[in-house]
């Protein structure tokens, strides 16, 4: 699909390909409010919080196109690019995007998510480093780096379906009766149908991203811009592009919970499923090269260990001032990527 989008875009006309970027952003601002409102609505009718949504059913759907790149890019020989995606997601996650948000407007946080989703999250990230730590060589950390093995993406995927299934349970302990005046096989209906509703916003996101990206890319091409700097800021922030927009969207209606809840969500998705699925497809696993431990790992637990620390102490609402911390964290993630030799690979 990519391949063919990049062919296409290639041949049109500069003012057309100007049109498709004007109205893919047109597309995906009003996908983004839509997907909000449906959020919304499917929680008021199950009465599961908008943090426990977001940070399953809104995850999912925006990070399963990053499993899907992957996945491919595994399974083509691009194992560092898979990893790359994953943990570069995460920094972009917490840091940028998160950041914008609180920025934006004060988020309201769930306790669920700070007590018990938030942690989750910097436990996979530590989990993660420590897959891939070389135990046998441990000297070669900076240099050869380790590698992240097909039976533990297994392992990954098999954590993944537990943490589901914990948070369906999650999800059940928070719903409460049907309305006395709407007929339980009504309530449900209206459910399912918000449910539809919903992955139909999420599906428009994703598909609007999609289109984006390319388009872009061939027009900063067609303006010379060098293909390395294209690689490091536009692919690296189409990929988190979904996040970014339902985030932003969530901060600005006054539904910071759904925000913070798809960030966290996510986060721990790159992991488990993305990095996870990644592994498990390629027999020789993902390799995790020097530079992943000198830069992109640390930056990686250093903004999820700087947003634990702000999740816990800010009370009931992650405020501007700390939007204003996490983004201070993800530049300087940023020109230290650029600064250390090979740190801006996979970002």
């Amino acid at each position: 699909m990519e391949e063919f989008l990049n062919q296409s875009f290639s041949q049109l006309h500069g003012g057309l390909l100007a049109l498709v970027i004007v109205i893919s952003l047109g597309v995906l601002a009003k996908a983004a409010d839509w997907l909000v409102d449906e959020a919304v609505t499917l929680s008021e009718r199950s009465g599961i919080s908008k943090a426990v949504i977001g940070a399953t059913v809104v995850s999912l759907g925006t990070t399963t196109p990053e499993a899907a790149v992957s996945v491919f890019a595994a399974m083509q020989g691009s194992p560092g690019l898979a990893l790359g995606n994953a943990v570069g997601s995460i920094i972009c996650n917490a840091g940028l995007i998160l950041g914008l948000a609180c920025v934006l407007a004060p988020l309201k946080l769930d306790r669920l998510i700070v007590n018990r989703l938030s942690w989750i999250q910097l436990g996979t990230a530590v989990v993660l480093v420590v897959a891939g730590f070389p135990w046998a060589s441990p000297r070669t950390l900076f240099s050869a780096g380790g590698s992240f093995s097909q039976v533990t993406g297994f392992v990954f995927l098999a954590a993944l379906a537990v943490y589901l299934g914990q948070s369906i349970r999650w999800a059940k302990d928070e719903i409460g009766a049907p309305s006395a005046d709407a007929p339980e096989a009504e309530a449900r209906g209206a459910v399912l149908a918000t449910v539809a509703r919903l992955l139909g916003a999420l599906a428009l996101v994703v598909a609007s991203a999609r289109v984006l990206i390319p388009a872009v890319q061939e027009e900063a091409t067609r303006f010379h811009i060098p293909e390395d700097i294209i690689a490091a800021t536009l692919v690296a922030f189409g990929t988190s592009l979904p996040e970014l927009v339902t985030a932003v969207a969530a901060a600005r209606r006054g539904h910071g919970e759904l925000a913070v809840g798809n960030v966290v969500g996510a986060n721990v998705l790159n992991v488990l499923f993305v990095a996870g699925a990644a592994a498990a497809v390629t027999p020789a696993g993902l390799a995790a090269k020097g530079h992943f431990f000198s830069i992109l790992y640390p930056a990686m637990l250093l903004i999820l260990t700087v947003l634990q620390i702000g999740m816990v102490r800010s009370g009931r609402q992650l405020r501007r001032p700390f939007g204003f911390v996490l983004l201070a964290a993800y530049a300087l993630c940023m020109v230290l990527s650029y600064v250390i030799p090979g740190g801006g690979e996979n970002l």
